[in-house]
């Protein structure tokens, strides 16, 4: 319980910094328990090995102390979301998010075949793009409720990924999408890689919500995934990263925007040997809903909306980027609309990236127990700024939209 007595005080290197999260030796923890109830994990299996501070006793172990750790111990850590709703509690600003990466990195895991696979289709674009007319044909063919009950999915482990197929746009975005009226001035969109292809929706509605404002939007074709799907199963992403610097690096734009807080997250941590062109990149990059909150004409005006609108906080936007309130504000803007916060915002839907893939029955439990509060929000729209989430979350019930969807209804 006293293990943080053994830090030295003296060395302020160690000591937190005024701003932000550090990397500290993950023996600093202090063990003190403000994180536990802000797991989610604990939450579900309310036992003291699912909780963060244990989890760093073992990145401590593999970081620091080199040692090998059991079965159990590789498990519980691996249970983890890696929501980070922990760091937002830390008495020691802890960035548990970047130890945990690296010891996903020190574990040396082997991907199971499946897993190769889908992260090979997500590194190259121009076979995801090959993949996505057979899948269009297999939702059209007919086959997919009795495929479903053959057991046959379940059985290669690829139902739970079956389950959130939805159609595919099959077409490629322009790489240039003119301003209206008035020209102030560039900016570029980050499209990411799956929701390249299963959320074009909010792509190009964030295109026309840009164009009504005046701004003309750039999709740089060359652009590829962000890597947070890589990085978060324990597999480089500097590629990845590299690649992307370049590409919005070279060109001539007010932002470079992203309309998953996922993809943001990921983005916003980019590092890179050339300091000055990570710098760059990030100076640059914005949250879409930010960026229009900011500048948005005051003789553009919405249709009024008289529903109720329910805000699902994803936890990459609540505890990495920080940037909630945006959101509100924004939705603000459509006359006659209420808004509400979804109850329990801090606690994760379960979607978690590839979570609700590697992790099912978990993301499953998560899953019901958010559905259980947004039944009792009875809102008509339930607005989230995640793709996964909004994926995974899919209601019968509610319309679920990103915000620039719903601002895009009521220009």
């Amino acid at each position: 319980m006293f293990d943080f007595m053994d830090m030295d005080f003296a060395d302020s290197s160690a000591l937190p910094t005024s701003t932000g999260p550090y990397i500290p030796d993950a023996s600093e923890c202090m063990r003190c328990g403000m994180c536990v109830s802000s797991c989610p994990t604990f939450r579900l299996l309310a036992v003291d090995e699912e909780t963060p501070r244990r989890r760093i006793r073992t990145i401590n172990k593999l970081l620091i102390e080199d040692q090998a750790i059991s079965a159990d111990e590789q498990q519980h850590l691996l249970n983890c979301l890696q929501c980070r709703a922990c760091e937002t509690v830390c008495p020691s600003r802890m960035a548990y998010g970047q130890l945990f990466d690296q010891a996903l990195l020190a574990l040396k895991r082997t991907p199971t075949r499946l897993a190769k696979w889908g992260l090979w289709l997500i590194t190259y674009k121009k076979w995801r793009r090959r993949l996505m007319p057979v899948l269009a044909i297999y939702l059209r063919s007919g086959l997919r409720k009795p495929l479903q009950r053959s057991g046959l999915l379940r059985k290669w482990a690829l139902a739970e990924a079956e389950a959130l197929l939805t159609p595919p746009a099959l077409s490629s975005l322009a790489a240039y999408y003119p301003g209206k009226n008035t020209n102030r001035g560039q900016v570029a969109l980050f499209t990411g890689c799956i929701a390249e292809h299963f959320d074009r929706e909010t792509l190009q509605a964030s295109i026309r919500v840009l164009n009504a404002m005046g701004y003309e939007v750039l999709v740089p074709p060359q652009q590829v995934c962000c890597g947070a799907i890589h990085q978060h199963n324990g597999l480089p992403a500097e590629t990845m990263m590299a690649k992307n610097m370049a590409v919005f690096n070279a060109l001539s734009v007010e932002a470079v925007l992203y309309t998953a807080t996922g993809c943001g997250a990921m983005l916003a941590d980019y590092q890179s040997d050339d300091n000055q062109q990570s710098a760059h990149f990030k100076q640059r990059l914005q949250d879409i809903n930010d960026f229009v909150l900011k500048h948005w004409p005051q003789q553009l005006n919405l249709r009024p909306l008289k529903e109720k609108a329910a805000v699902h906080e994803p936890c990459s936007q609540r505890n990495v980027l920080k940037n909630t309130t945006t959101v509100y504000a924004l939705l603000a803007k459509i006359p006659d609309l209420q808004i509400t916060s979804l109850a329990d915002n801090s606690i994760c839907c379960g979607a978690g990236g590839s979570y609700m893939l590697s992790h099912p029955d978990n993301a499953a439990k998560l899953l019901s127990m958010k559905k259980q509060v947004i039944a009792a929000a009875e809102a008509d729209i339930l607005v989230s700024s995640n793709f996964g989430c909004t994926t995974f979350m899919h209601t019968d019930t509610q319309k679920l939209l990103h915000p620039m969807c719903l601002l895009d209804r009521q220009l």
